[in-house]
């Protein structure tokens, strides 16, 4: 079987920031969050915990891949597709 090297797949996507975010979360929803999965189901390693216990959001590398909506049991997430010229481009290599 063919060994897959994933990170060096990724790197040769590119990823074009948008200074509006096309992922916003409710923090107060997020807080009482127990389960807290984006934290675990995210490829991208989008959410991380602050010093608090608090999910913050680095969308510069977002996949778009919707995981962590479909993960978001509390309906905590607002998540739309980045605008166009935004975002993930993907390169198969």
């Amino acid at each position: 079987m063919m060994e897959v090297n994933i990170k060096a797949k990724l790197g040769k996507d590119t990823i074009k920031a948008d200074s509006e975010k096309h992922i916003k979360n409710k923090p107060e929803i997020c807080r009482s969050c127990p389960e807290k999965y984006c934290l675990y189901v995210c490829p991208a390693r989008v959410y991380t915990l602050d010093k608090e216990g608090a999910v913050v959001m680095e969308l510069d590398g977002c996949l778009e891949c919707g995981t962590c909506k479909i993960a978001c049991t509390k309906n905590a997430l607002e998540w739309n597709y980045p605008r166009a010229g935004f975002g993930v481009q993907y390169k198969y290599g």
